[in-house]
């Protein structure tokens, strides 16, 4: 009797202990270097806003930086769980993947120039230029037609191809292309007002996990109603 009990008194300590720390899901998702937004060590707004996402519907997430392409293709096939920051539609060609219904951000997509005096003020603006862009950024492919396009595996490439004078205009986001300039040294280059276009970015997830889609749109809702969200992605000049 003193055994069986001394085993009911071991069994009734350690399954709660167990319990409490058994293991959250964890999810992959793709992520382009594109600071300050998403950076290789996870710390970037984008990233630290989308982890308190995912922990207040009991999800941990870890972010794999690929290039933009090559993370489509791994989060429809499932090898990686998602892809992050894409505009809206994707799912007509990439039919496994789910389009999360509660935007990350708004992007504005510009033209940057090495002459402030460049004048673009739409897509077919550049039609006599040669413009330089990031493979798989599907805003520029779908919009651009230029005499000349090329397309470059990096947002550092990119900027450095366009200060080398090899391209009149380089395609990219405001925020990430305001940032990577403060960064590199060489010859001016200017943002072309006004935005090509704005956008709302997006998360996408594998169909495989299709039932965290509803619960990940409300906790980015209810992060920008308690102004959470803002917080997060707001840029520091």
């Amino acid at each position: 009797m003193t055994i069986r009990i001394f085993f009911w008194l071991m069994f009734a300590v350690f399954l709660p202990l167990g319990s409490a720390h058994a293991e959250r899901p964890v999810l992959t998702i793709g992520a382009t270097n594109s600071p300050p937004l998403s950076l290789p060590d996870q710390s970037g707004m984008l990233d630290l806003m989308l982890k308190e996402a995912f922990a207040r519907i009991g999800v941990d997430v870890r972010f794999v930086t690929l290039p933009s392409e090559r993370s489509l293709i791994e989060a429809e096939h499932g090898i990686i769980d998602g892809d992050n920051n894409r505009v809206a539609g994707l799912e007509a060609r990439y039919p496994r993947l789910i389009q999360v219904p509660e935007s990350n951000m708004t992007y504005e997509f510009m033209a940057f120039a090495t002459r402030p005096d460049v004048s673009i003020k739409s897509w077919a603006d550049l039609k006599a230029m040669h413009a330089a862009h990031v493979i798989g950024w599907k805003v520029f492919e779908d919009n651009v037609s230029a005499s000349q396009v090329t397309k470059l595996p990096t947002s550092k490439q990119l900027f450095l191809f366009l200060q080398a004078g090899r391209a009149d205009v380089a395609l990219f986001d405001r925020i990430g292309g305001a940032y990577l300039l403060g960064q590199l040294k060489g010859k001016p280059v200017y943002a072309i007002e006004p935005p090509l276009a704005k956008r709302e970015m997006y998360l996408y997830l594998n169909a495989k996990h299709a039932d965290l889609v509803p619960a990940l749109a409300r906790a980015l809702r209810a992060m920008k109603e308690e102004g959470s969200h803002a917080r997060f992605v707001a840029v520091k000049n």
